[in-house]
C-alpha cells in the first residue's frame, strides 16, 4: 500500500476495539480498528485481520470471538495489545470470562460476544462475519477512537469545539 492511500485512510477515524478468543486451551487477543456492525436483524458484525497474521488460525478454526470496545482511557492497553506473545498480552489483566470461555476487556464501554459464521478472503485481509450471542454496555465513559496514528476521544473533541 503507497504511503498516500495509508495517510489517507488514517483520516476517517474508527473506534478502536480488543479482539479475544480462546483456541486449543489458549487465549489470543488482538487490537483492532476493523470491528463494524452488519445487521441488527439478525444481529451481526464483522472485523478483518490481515492473513499473514500470528493468529490468524486461532480466530478462523475458534468457535467464535469476542470484541471488547475500549474507553477513551485504555490507549495503553490498545498498544499493549500489538505487541508480544499473547500470554503477555493477557499477564496482569483482571480476567472475566463468559459462558463462551472468552475474555472481556476490563472497563470496556462495550462487548460482543460473536459466533464466527463465515470467513471472506479480501485481498491481503480475511473479513470474519459473525452473529452477535450476547453483548453489554456501560453509559460511564466514552469510546477510544482512533484517527491519523492517534488515540482520542470525542470528549475532547467537544472541548475543542
Amino acid at each position: 500500500m503507497s504511503k498516500e492511500l495509508r495517510t489517507a485512510l488514517g483520516c476517517f477515524a474508527t473506534g478502536v476495539t480488543i479482539v479475544t478468543t480462546r483456541y486449543n486451551g489458549r487465549d489470543y487477543g488482538m487490537t483492532c480498528s476493523s470491528f463494524n456492525a452488519v445487521s441488527l436483524d439478525p444481529a451481526m458484525a464483522l472485523w478483518n485481520i490481515q492473513k499473514n497474521s500470528h493468529s490468524l488460525e486461532a480466530f478462523e478454526k475458534s468457535d467464535g470471538y469476542t470484541v471488547s470496545v475500549l474507553s477513551a482511557e485504555q490507549g495503553d492497553l490498545a498498544m499493549h495489545f500489538t505487541r508480544g506473545s499473547h500470554e503477555e498480552r493477557f499477564a496482569g489483566l483482571e480476567e472475566s470470562r463468559l459462558d463462551s470461555g472468552r475474555i472481556v476487556i476490563p472497563k470496556c464501554v462495550a462487548w460482543f460476544d460473536c459466533d464466527l459464521t463465515q470467513v471472506i478472503e479480501a485481498g491481503d485481509h480475511a473479513i470474519l462475519l459473525s452473529n452477535i450471542l450476547e453483548y453489554g454496555s456501560s453509559k460511564d465513559s466514552t469510546g477510544l477512537i482512533f484517527e491519523r496514528s492517534q488515540f482520542g476521544s470525542i470528549q475532547q473533541l467537544e472541548k475543542v469545539a
